[in-house]
């Protein structure tokens, strides 16, 4: 195969939107791979309201700090309404998926009942999906990421209270 032809074959390639192509023949063997087009996401500060006695001014939220860990972390915190919740916390940073597919009904939703080990949520980091699981059984009470949204580190996914 000449150079010429690979160039075409390359360019094929990239007009066709194909995103993996084997040739084999007797004098050549071509494995030719491109990865698909990244998404970039812009970043913007989040803003959450504080509780105050004067009308409601907002606070940026503070974000953790990137560390790699490989399961997720499970931490009680209070919440406004006085009863006990835990947080569901991303393991790692990615992009934050709440069901397998576009198709696919989300794993969880606010009011469902989670068991210990039930999985609630995809994070695809470096082309690899991890199912996050619960590591505690109780009642979704909030959704805190956006689906297909970027994650960091230690940021809340859920907040459960438990059984």
């Amino acid at each position: 195969m000449k150079t010429s032809e690979i160039r075409d074959l390359i360019d094929f390639i990239s007009t066709t939107g194909l995103n993996e192509v084997n040739i084999e023949t007797k004098e050549l063997k071509l494995h030719v791979k491109r990865e698909p087009d990244q998404k970039v996401f812009k970043s913007t500060p989040v803003m959450a309201p504080t509780v105050a006695a004067a009308p409601a001014a907002t606070a940026p939220v503070a974000q953790a700090a990137v560390a790699p860990v490989s399961a997720p972390r499970v931490e009680a915190a209070p919440v406004a309404t006085g009863k006990n919740t835990i947080d569901i916390k991303s393991p790692m940073i990615g992009t934050f998926y709440r069901s397998a597919n576009p198709e696919s009904p989300s794993f969880v939703s606010v009011g469902d009942k989670v068991s210990k080990g039930q999985t609630v949520c995809i994070i695809e980091a470096m082309k690899l999906f991890n199912e996050i699981e619960s590591e505690v059984s109780g009642t979704i009470v909030k959704v805190m990421v956006e689906n297909s949204s970027p994650v960091e580190y230690d940021q809340v996914l859920f907040v459960v209270e438990p059984d």
